[in-house]
Formats: C-alpha cells, sequence, structure tokens
C-alpha cells in the first residue's frame, strides 16, 4: 500500500492504493497523454459524490482492464 499526495481541481488530497494499481494508472494515464494528476481528478469528478476516490480509481482500473480483455 502506497499513499500519494495527489492535486484535484488546485487541492492536495493524499490517496492509499497498492502499487500494482498506482502502475496500471499511469499506464492508462500515459495511455491517453495525461499526467497521473488529471486522469484522478478526471475519474474524481466522474465519481461525483458517491464512494470514496481510493475505490474509483481501483473501479476505474478493473473496467480499463476488463475492456482490454473484451476486445481481445
Amino acid at each position: 500500500m502506497r499513499k500519494r499526495s495527489i492535486t484535484i481541481d488546485g487541492h492536495r488530497t493524499s490517496i492509499s492504493l497498492e502499487d500494482g494499481f498506482w502502475e496500471e494508472l499511469s499506464a492508462i494515464a500515459g495511455a491517453r497523454s495525461l499526467s497521473l494528476n488529471a486522469l484522478v481528478a478526471e475519474i474524481d469528478r466522474a465519481r461525483g459524490r458517491s464512494g470514496n476516490l481510493s475505490s474509483a480509481l481501483r473501479l476505474h482500473v478493473l473496467e480499463t482492464l476488463r475492456r482490454r480483455l473484451n476486445r481481445a
């Protein structure tokens, strides 16, 4: 588990995720030519006020991987 500080819309927040999720989020951001902060901010806006950010990030990684598998 690794805790990182991220800036979302000008506000600093700390997020704890397992290393594998950080690695995959970085890969997803890179594939979309986004910074990690920009991807996290996008996911944060999409989740609205439901759930917590760490869970939303994990679910985003899961959904991205599922879409890749379905294309294969």
